[in-house]
């Protein structure tokens, strides 16, 4: 069930100011969805098999490639996974030339660092694809740490995110969690940390922005003031 809009005041939601921002990758940080769909719809085609539905595609979006070709792939040629996405659809070669920042990504990472503020990524990646990603995008010396599926249980696990405030020595109701998926969601709330929905889809959080635009005029109040003013 969509939750109501609730009246945003982001002063009340961080009454000592914000001192860390937690993104997700698919969806917050880059534009993917489409070229995702792309590579497991190449692979169901290698296999024979018609494009994802509906459902499908929603459940790729949230979940680990993993899990997401285990969802697809009937079960009967699950042993053929990996030879298909070793050799003959290659994620890194065929699909990730297609990856674009979202629109006004780069300024709003830029406004924070200016200001002091930490950032880190929780994604359902595993850690050598979002380093892939930040790499192409010249990325690494935004984010400190980065969590991957790999390296903590996958979301809607609150592991990686509550390993992000520990390593920051920060508490959670200083941080904010900024996503697009009901896993993003849950992994906020079970760290304690407050939820922004992003990407303008039907998800709420205690904020909700359709784009970075309106996310940073949301959050202007309780920012730090830039470094050296």
């Amino acid at each position: 069930m969509t939750e109501k809009a609730q009246p945003l005041d982001a002063q009340a939601l961080f009454p000592h100011g914000i001192a860390g921002v937690i993104f997700d990758c698919d969806g917050v940080m880059i534009d993917s969805r489409a070229a995702n769909n792309i590579f497991y719809n190449r692979v169901l085609a290698y296999f024979g098999l018609p494009p994802m539905t509906q459902e499908q595609e929603d459940y790729s979006f949230m979940a680990t490639s993993r899990q997401a070709l285990l969802h697809i792939v009937p079960p009967h040629l699950h042993h053929e996974i990996d030879y298909v996405t070793r050799n003959e659809v290659v994620y890194q070669r065929d699909i990730v030339p297609m990856l674009r920042l979202q629109p006004g990504f780069m300024n709003f990472i830029d406004s924070l660092r200016s200001r002091g503020v930490r950032m880190a990524v929780h994604t359902n990646r595993k850690l050598d694809g979002i380093q892939t990603v930040l790499d192409i995008f010249s990325l690494p010396s935004y984010f400190n740490p980065v969590v991957a599926a790999d390296t903590a249980a996958p979301k809607p696990s609150a592991e990686g995110t509550r390993h992000i405030c520990a390593v920051w020595q920060c508490p959670p109701q200083h941080v904010l969690f900024v996503g697009d998926s009901e896993h993003d969601k849950e992994a906020a709330r079970g760290a304690g940390v407050i939820f922004a929905a992003f990407n303008g889809g039907p998800l709420r959080g205690e904020i909700t922005a359709a784009d970075y635009t309106a996310l940073h005029n949301t959050l202007d109040a309780v920012l730090p003031p830039v470094s050296g003013l």
